[in-house]
């Protein structure tokens, strides 16, 4: 899965950690996502979407 959460998060000025804080999540978490190595689950993927004022499919989309 590809996903726009980096590019949004230095938009905003917010280190890993400070995302991290956000979404209840680890900043190790928040990293794993940014690399693709890591899908997020569904609530969080929403948390992710309300949090930048986005929908899901302008964050995320499916890898070929």
């Amino acid at each position: 899965m590809n996903n726009r959460l980096r590019e949004l998060r230095t938009e905003h000025g917010w280190s890993q950690a400070d995302l991290g804080e956000q979404l209840d999540v680890s900043r190790q978490t928040v990293n794993a996502i940014e690399t693709g190595k890591y899908d997020p689950s569904l609530p969080l993927a929403f948390k992710i979407a309300r949090l930048f004022a986005l929908s899901i499919e302008s964050i995320f989309e499916p890898g070929e």
